[in-house]
This record gives structure tokens, C-alpha cells and sequence, in this order.
């Protein structure tokens, strides 16, 4: 069974180094990548708050060797899952009007199908659960589907629309 642990903020870079592996599974390899320090920057800082509105989960890489000789090195990691607690007002089927949004799940190409994404996202639901959250939302891509859907997760009908500044 795999085990996640909290992000930290010395996570940040291979945070976003994990997000543009999904950004460029979905949508091709991109070339600005401008947005990066500004979200290691964010990462940090928010990570740095144990009692803030966001959090992510991570599975450290299994191949890096833990042999007692060996000096350490950072661990790189091979999964991760990253939430946002929202807060809105409420309305029927959600009276207090606080919810999660899951995003940037990914596993790097060479450790998929090992449960890593699973266990990300598992431990990112059980902190929204203690966190009072009861509605989460997500976007899932064509091969996330079957994992969120296998943790409960159901199309809505709403339909997504988005404006850019």
C-alpha cells in the first residue's frame, strides 16, 4: 500500500515540475514557461501554512536508493494532488457553501499505474473531509476518469465556461 505525505514548501519546485507533465500530457508540450517561478513562489508560501485553504499530497520516487553508505539527497517526486478549499455562499445540497477543487494530479509517465495518483488524491480528500468540505469538484482528463470515478465522483451537468482578461 502506498502512503502520501503533506507537501512542503522544499516540495515547490517538484510541484510545478509535476503540473507541467500533466499541463503537457494534455495539451502538448508548451513552451511558456514563464508561470513557473511565480507558482513555486505561491507554492511555497502557501504550503508554509499548516491551517490555509490549500494543500497537496505526494509520493516520494521509489528508485532513489536508501542504502545507509549513500549521503543523502533529496527525494524527487513521483506523484502529487493539490486542493483548494473555496468558500461561496451556500445553497441547497450545500448550506455552508465551503468546497474543495481538486487539480494538478499527476504521476510522472515512467511510475504510472502503481497507485501513487490513488493514494495522492486519497489522502487529499480525507483533509477536506477533516477540514469540514463535503462537495469537491475536479476536472479529470480522459485517463484520470476511471480513478475519480472508482473514488465516487460523478459527471455534473454543468457546463464549464470560462472568461480571460
Amino acid at each position: 500500500m502506498t502512503l502520501a505525505r503533506p507537501a512542503t514548501p522544499a516540495d515547490a519546485e517538484e510541484l510545478v515540475r509535476l503540473r507541467t507533465v500533466m499541463l503537457d500530457s494534455l495539451a502538448g508540450a508548451g513552451t511558456d514557461l514563464g508561470w513557473q517561478p511565480v507558482a513555486v513562489a505561491t507554492l511555497r508560501r502557501k504550503l508554509a501554512d499548516p491551517s490555509g485553504d490549500l494543500a497537496a499530497f505526494v509520493v516520494d520516487r521509489p528508485d532513489i536508493s536508501d542504502a545507509p553508505d549513500t549521503p543523502y539527497t533529496p527525494r524527487a517526486l513521483a506523484a502529487t494532488a493539490v486542493g483548494v478549499i473555496e468558500h461561496r455562499l451556500g445553497g441547497p445540497g450545500n448550506p455552508t457553501g465551503i468546497s474543495g477543487y481538486v487539480f494538478s494530479v499527476a504521476t510522472d509517465p515512467d511510475l504510472r499505474r502503481r497507485g501513487y495518483s490513488r493514494a495522492c488524491v486519497e489522502a487529499l480528500l480525507d483533509w477536506f473531509r477533516t477540514r469540514g468540505v463535503r462537495k469537491i469538484d475536479l476536472r479529470a482528463s480522459r485517463e484520470g476518469e476511471p480513478l475519480y470515478a472508482s473514488l465516487g465522483f460523478v459527471r455534473t451537468p454543468d457546463p464549464a465556461m470560462r472568461l480571460t482578461l
